[in-house]
């Protein structure tokens, strides 16, 4: 029996749930026509969904028809949900569009075509409503061919195979030999989306219904999969008892309970411990199952929506983001570190939900698609948590982009550490996103180095330089880059990409970018003035539509800064009789760019974590330039052509010394510790690496600040096999091994290092004891202190003053020592660390040995070498 995924969407109350609830129950699926005013519609199971009357999760229910078994996903249809409905575009082999006869193709409507033709996706249209007044079937049509596709075909028409003709070359050979069309030709040209099969009925009313479940049967095509594994991730979810559960579409060979499934291209290995098929509320549970079908998976607690297991590689990122974020408010007593260890898990479970934690404004941002995601939430949190949160009344999600080409250069070379990077940021077409390209020669830079700037150019959220919003419609090419191939690391080149990027944007004409929405007005003909006034107003474009009756329509489009609340108004001034259908169409330049800018206040050149600037080595150590100089300064040949002259230099300021060829080698034996890490260390960042500070400093450095690394001490021990081995014989000699590398790891980076022992469960201790064991502290907790508790506190505390890492590998904490901004290290990457200092300094004093030749004059005393001076000048003057 052929297996297939179909997926039903439209635009909101459409009459989507009624067509399922239609063809289930034609199908022998379900014995009674549910209604969605009724709340017993078979797929919407949601106590939310009941309340409201619409689709917020998708669902899926299987049925059989016509010799093919349908995995049927329900998709929301609202535009506040449509990033839940466009993950399911990634596993449907066809999908049913429902249009409303009475309304037609609507702005959402627009938007999900779009998305269809993007995913390559063969679709069947149904238009509902049918029975409703004013509902002209050719008229329909009409529109559909002009608004969707000329090749949308009336499949109850008489003369369907004269339309289905015209709609392909080879169909039309077809039908002229032979005066028909055999069905596997329509479903080939189905599948390749040269048609589109049209139904017009009734689903309230089972009209229509049955003649287009034959033809969905009997024009669809099931793929053919390979023998071995793969499988689609589209959604994550949690059961009445909260397990996880891992909704995935089978795309190769079979999935069985106890397999283990990985990553496409690898990663961590997980267990399928159950295997459920879904129907509604109900499941059932097997023990294999085959490829095409559609099941939820526990077991696996890694997985995420797009995500690729075995043979199935992953999906690229949604076209759908969301435009508005909302600061939450939390109640008294409810801490913002309790909080977002539980908002991270409905995040991976909502794929239009973004959790976004504020450190400047120590606060929770939530960015959603709307105002109803923010009802939905909050009803969420209160359902899963018991707790009530309240929203402000949002902000709107900016992004940034360029008008120009410029070449941006990144220079990381600390004392001990080299890299270079060169890249060419063009701006691409609109709705493009970030593309990235290798354009480099291998003569000049490393295969393996030119893959690595790649992955660190696609790791990272890059930020534009007018407002700090994500970057957006711009393609960055590796150009050129120079490594030395003993001191450069992976880490030199992160830190050289993301500066080439600012350097770039720094350079470039920047283009603020607003979130559009696309919106469909329906207004009583006495009230369109005062529509196409505000429109006016809210800086709107639109144009006149054919009307409907009484009703004037207009089109068009809007920034959502000025339409977001709007239709308020509309149902005010109309008295009801209105109506505005809204779907975000994308990003354009903001029509208020200067405004907003001086409003956010935004400093590149202040922003740490994302410097405009590079780190050269000058004067015997590692000195920050500006984003200015560094050109003047790189070390590679440029990509571009400079066309501006160079920048005058100040009256009476003495020109920063230009590099000598021969500095590059300049005290590489003396090499220094302070290595970079990338984000993960950021304690690192902003201070010079080298230990030394140049007689001349062309450029003024800004005062570094004190590193703290804080160790939660019997979390390493009980991490590191050879110290838990240890403990469990002696503890307190595993403690003095592990301060004892500690020591010498402080005396080759010179930080400062608190170890933090956990003494819970000493009652009589009221205070905590703070010791030194040679040059570091030891900590031991006060009774009914937790190690954690410790360590978060002076995170808080002291945040704002020292660079603070954190050595452990306790989840939760590392969640709330991320919120406090400060780095961490896990048990592992610290032993790593320990491991690479001391491996660099021994390398570094085998190789000042090498240098240093010793000679026997050396080694002779004092006394000998002066008689042996006084012997070589009475010679030099007999000479």
């Amino acid at each position: 029996m052929r297996r297939i995924v179909v997926g039903i969407l439209a635009h909101v109350d459409a009459g989507k749930t009624t067509l399922s609830e239609s063809m289930l129950y034609l199908s022998g699926r379900i014995q009674r026509l549910g209604r969605v005013d009724k709340g017993d519609a078979y797929l919407d199971t949601h106590d939310l969904e009941r309340e409201r009357g619409i689709t917020i999760f998708s669902k899926q229910a299987i049925f059989e028809f016509g010799g093919a078994q349908f995995t049927l996903l329900d998709t929301p249809g609202h535009v506040d949900f449509s990033t839940e409905m466009e993950r399911t575009l990634q596993v449907l082999d066809c999908a049913i569009l429902v249009i409303s006869g009475a309304d037609g193709v609507q702005g959402h409507t627009a938007t999900i075509w779009r998305l269809l033709s993007m995913y390559r996706i063969p679709v069947f249209l149904f238009v509902n409503k049918m029975d409703q007044p004013h509902s002209d079937r050719q008229a329909l049509l009409g529109e559909l061919r002009d608004a969707l596709d000329p090749c949308c075909v009336d499949f109850g028409a008489p003369d369907v195979l004269e339309q289905v003709a015209l709609c392909d070359e080879g169909l039309m050979e077809e039908y002229l030999a032979a005066g028909s069309i055999a069905p596997g030709s329509i479903r080939e040209a189905v599948a390749r989306r040269r048609v589109f099969p049209v139904f017009f009925g009734s689903a309230l009313k089972l009209q229509g219904v049955q003649e287009f479940l034959e033809g969905l049967a009997r024009y669809s095509q099931a793929p053919d999969y390979p023998a071995q594994f793969g499988a689609r991730v589209f959604k994550i979810s949690r059961d009445e008892q909260g397990t996880r559960l891992t909704h995935l579409k089978i795309t190769g060979g079979s999935l069985k309970v106890r397999d283990v499934v990985a990553p496409h291209g690898g990663g961590r290995e997980e267990k399928v411990h159950q295997i459920r098929l879904y129907s509604g509320e109900k499941y059932e549970v097997v023990s294999e199952i085959g490829a095409g079908a559609v099941c939820a998976v526990t077991g696996p607690t890694l997985t995420r929506p797009g995500d690729g297991l075995g043979l199935e590689s992953g999906a690229g990122p949604p076209v759908l983001e969301p435009v508005l974020s909302y600061r939450l408010i939390l109640p008294p007593g409810c801490e913002a570190a309790t909080m977002l260890p539980k908002l991270k898990e409905l995040e991976e479970e909502e794929p239009a939900l973004r959790i976004v934690w504020a450190e400047q404004l120590r606060e929770i941002q939530v960015q959603l698609m709307g105002e109803v995601q923010t009802e939905i939430l909050q009803s969420l949190i209160l359902e899963r948590f018991g707790v009530e949160v309240h929203f402000d009344e949002g902000r709107i999600l900016y992004k940034e982009t360029i008008a120009d080409v410029v070449e941006g250069v990144g220079h990381f070379e600390p004392m001990g550490h080299y890299a270079e990077v060169q890249l060419l940021l063009e701006p691409g077409e609109r709705g493009s996103g970030l593309q990235f390209a290798l354009d480099c020669s291998e003569d000049i830079l490393a295969k393996n180095w030119q893959r690595l700037i790649l992955t660190h150019l696609q790791e990272k959220t890059h930020l534009g330089v007018l407002t700090g919003s994500p970057l957006t419609d711009l393609k960055i090419t590796v150009v050129g880059g120079r490594a030395h191939k003993t001191h450069t690391e992976g880490g030199d080149f992160r830190e050289a990409t993301y500066r080439a990027v600012r350097q770039g944007l720094m350079q470039a004409k920047s283009v603020l970018l607003e979130p559009y929405y696309s919106f469909r007005l329906e207004v009583p003909d006495k009230q369109v003035g005062r529509a196409m006034s505000d429109l006016e107003k809210m800086q709107g474009v639109w144009e006149l539509a054919p009307p409907r009756g009484e009703m004037a329509v207009l089109v068009g489009r809007a920034p959502v800064v000025t339409m977001r609340n709007y239709h308020r108004e509309v149902a005010a001034y109309t008295r009801g009789l209105g109506r505005l259908a809204l779907s975000v169409e994308g990003y354009r330049p903001c029509h208020n760019g200067e405004e907003v800018i001086a409003a956010l206040g935004y400093d590149p050149e202040r922003d740490v974590e994302n410097p405009t600037g590079s780190i050269f080595f000058l004067g015997g150590s590692g000195v920050y330039v500006p984003w200015q100089e560094v050109k003047r300064r790189m070390h590679g040949a440029p990509f571009l052509e400079e066309e501006k002259p160079a920048p005058e230099v100040d009256a009476g300021k003495k020109p920063a010394p230009t590099r000598a060829p021969e500095d590059d080698y300049v005290d590489w034996g003396y090499w220094d510790t302070a290595a970079n890490r990338g984000k993960k260390k950021g304690w690192k960042r902003g201070r010079a690496a080298g230990g030394r500070r140049g007689r001349i400093a062309p450029v003024p450095q800004a005062e570094p600040r004190e590193q703290y690394l804080l160790v939660d001490g019997y979390n390493v021990i009980h991490a590191w096999p050879e110290l838990q081995e240890l403990a469990q014989e002696n503890m307190d000699l595993a403690r003095i091994r592990l301060l004892d590398a500690l020591s010498s790891y402080q005396a080759l980076k010179k930080n400062r290092i608190i170890v933090v022992f956990d003494a819970y469960q000493v009652e009589h201790r009221t205070v905590a004891e703070v010791v030194d064991y040679h040059n570091i502290h030891v900590v031991f907790t006060k009774g009914a202190q937790t190690a954690d508790e410790y360590i978060e506190k002076f995170a808080h505390e002291h945040k704002g003053e020292h660079d603070i890492v954190v050595a452990t590998s306790d989840a939760l904490q590392q969640v709330i020592i991320r919120s406090a901004g400060c780095a961490l290290l896990s048990a592992r990457e610290l032993k790593e660390e320990l491991e690479t200092v001391r491996a660099k300094a021994e390398g570094a004093y085998r190789s000042r040995q090498r240098i240093r030749r010793a000679s026997l004059e050396d080694e002779l005393p004092p006394e000998v070498r002066e008689r042996m001076a006084g012997i070589k000048e009475l010679k030099a003057d007999d000479d």
